[in-house]
């Protein structure tokens, strides 16, 4: 399971972890991922993702899983999330 956020695209950083003494040695910043279920409104469904905690705050903040998706670019969403904006899409113009 790769460390990267399924909707925000957020992933592993890596920089400088410096000592007192200003020795600097390599280190890796983690995501914060957490496992969630949310729930779409349009679909009637819940979809369980692996989303970063700041994802988690974007969602509640833009009105919920099917605004988020909407508004998100494809290039930051993994394979499922996009299956997911796809048909949320169809079923907004039906």
């Amino acid at each position: 399971m790769s460390r990267r956020c399924e909707l925000s695209g957020k992933g592993v950083m890596t920089g400088n972890r410096v000592s007192h003494s200003n020795i600097k040695t390599k280190r890796r910043y983690l995501p914060n991922l957490q496992d969630v279920t949310l729930m779409s409104e349009i679909l009637g469904r819940s979809f369980r993702f692996r989303i970063a905690a700041s994802a988690l705050r974007t969602i509640d903040h833009r009105g919920g899983l099917d605004a988020y998706l909407v508004k998100a670019r494809d290039g930051e969403l993994s394979e499922r999330a996009l299956k997911v904006k796809k048909d949320i899409q169809a079923a907004q113009s039906a």
